[in-house]
């Protein structure tokens, strides 16, 4: 695995997320799509709040105060890490997590930006000298090393892409716009 390799596409996904916030009002940002699912504000909300924890929890592998185990990964961990893909289900997020999504403002988002870039440039010159067997609980996926972590991060925020599209086809349908 590369870390560097895999930061590089973090960093060009987040661009993509900033490019968003450049395009839409504050009142698009808000709104709620019409089936009553997260709005961009949510989405972002909590995409940026669940990959701090991530960070976190990369972190305490790097500095051993995780969990020492000799365990591998569950298979479906090391497939979506592997495949770099959640499975082709919709699936809720964590209660934990779910419960921490609030509607967020623009400037709030890009400020959850701006510390999530810091805190992930800050890590990945760490990541190598992580023992991987100091691991950290994912909620669903079990016990992770830095890398592992660091390459969920990736995973799941490029995962969310999908979502905010989804959410500006039915945003762009419910206010009138032809796709």
């Amino acid at each position: 695995m590369s870390v560097e390799r895999h930061y590089k596409s973090l960093l060009r996904t987040v661009a993509e997320y900033e490019n968003l916030l450049e395009k839409v009002s504050e009142e698009e940002f808000i709104q709620s799509p019409p089936d009553g699912g997260w709005s961009y504000s949510e989405t972002y909300s909590h995409i940026f709040q669940s990959n701090l924890l991530s960070i976190i929890a990369t972190e305490k592998c790097i500095v051993g105060t995780g969990v020492l185990s000799s365990k591998r990964i569950h298979l479906m961990a090391w497939l979506i890490l592997f495949f770099g893909r959640f499975p082709p289900v919709k699936f809720k997020a964590p209660e934990r997590l779910a419960a921490m999504v609030t509607k967020i403002s623009r400037e709030d988002a890009l400020n959850l930006i701006a510390k999530f870039k810091i805190r992930l440039g800050e890590i990945k010159s760490k990541i190598h000298k992580a023992n991987p067997y100091h691991k950290a609980k994912h909620p669903r996926l079990g016990l992770l090393n830095a890398k592992e972590w660091f390459r969920f991060i990736e995973v799941h925020t490029v995962h969310h892409t999908r979502q905010l599209k989804r959410i500006g086809r039915k945003l762009k349908a419910k206010n009138g716009h032809i796709s």
